[in-house]
């Protein structure tokens, strides 16, 4: 009974994290958290690409920031590419959230240094 009992929890948090990153799907959002380069500092890529990594509860879920000018202007001056992995800058940006291919790509409206 406790494994069954712990398994449900174990579940019902995992749920609850997947839940919590798709109520962002097709909405503008305004995110906090630290900026990455999903080139120099993640190693996922080969071009460089803003990430903002987020900390929802205790998973930490990247937002990639499609190129337009707002995301190309912030990519050294707030310290995209600069970044060691897991120490960027914190940054606070909006814009609109949508899924592509198993990520979370925003496409950003405004990008500033977080207070």
């Amino acid at each position: 009974m406790r494994k069954l009992f712990s398994m449900l929890a174990v579940a019902a948090v995992a749920v609850s994290f997947s839940f919590a990153a798709q109520a962002y799907e097709g909405k503008e959002v305004k995110l906090t958290g630290y900026a990455q380069c999903a080139k120099c500092s993640l190693k996922e890529t080969k071009e460089c690409q803003n990430v903002l990594v987020v900390k929802e509860g205790d998973k930490e879920v990247k937002y990639y920031l499609e190129q337009n000018e707002v995301a190309k202007k912030a990519h050294q001056g707030l310290g995209f590419c600069t970044a060691p992995k897991g120490e960027g800058p914190k940054v606070a940006l909006e814009g609109k959230c949508e899924k592509k291919d198993d990520k979370f790509v925003v496409t950003a409206t405004k990008i500033e240094e977080a207070k």
